[in-house]
């Protein structure tokens, strides 16, 4: 649903983190289709498959995919689509709260600081979907926490459409107005996350 929090479980190997690469366009389904908002993504009997660049995705990995030499700016201008849009980058930098080490390379600012220079990279280009692979999984508990506070702000600003990848049940309660648990490639529950855990 758009706008929605979406929280995606499951035991280790069980299609997590392929479901997020198959809908980014980062792994190709064997058959099956992938339409968002009424745009056909993938269709394997139309022979139809948007390439990523196509899908107005953002991706949020857990190891960051920061570049280390450029400075916290620099990481969020480089994925602008153009320069008019300059205006998003002051914006995020902002709602992340990190306004005093804009000019700082990454190499050198926290795990936790560098995570909120990867989710506001992702939000630059204003995706329809931000796909988050358990991205605070390396995290210490309290920074856990301080950056689920700051995904919860950039879903709300932004009427965010989010799919995360967690096993972390109180991030889950605390994140998701939806959970799917999967096992071997298949979703075996669906519904609000309470119930479940």
């Amino acid at each position: 649903e758009p706008g929605s929090f979406t929280v995606i479980s499951g035991k280790s190997g069980s299609g997590k983190s392929s479901l997020l690469r198959m809908l980014a366009g980062l792994l190709l389904p064997d058959e099956g289709k992938i339409t968002v908002n009424g745009n056909t993504w993938f269709d394997s009997s139309n022979k139809l498959n948007l390439k990523p660049q196509q899908r107005e995705i953002g991706f949020v990995f857990q190891d960051y995919a920061l570049f280390p030499n450029m400075t916290l700016r620099q990481n969020l201008e480089y994925a602008l689509k153009s320069k008019e849009d300059i205006r998003i980058v002051e914006e995020l930098i902002e709602l992340i709260e990190l306004g005093d080490l804009q000019n700082q390379k990454a190499q050198f600012l926290s795990g936790g600081q560098q995570q909120r220079i990867a989710l506001a990279r992702a939000l630059v280009q204003k995706p329809s979907i931000l796909l988050l692979d358990e991205p605070l999984a390396a995290l210490d508990v309290e920074m856990r926490h301080k950056l689920q506070a700051h995904l919860l702000k950039l879903h709300h600003e932004y009427k965010l459409t989010m799919m995360m990848v967690s096993h972390d049940k109180s991030e889950i309660i605390k994140l998701a107005d939806r959970l799917l648990v999967l096992e071997d490639g298949a979703i075996i529950k669906d519904g609000k996350p309470k119930p479940f855990l």
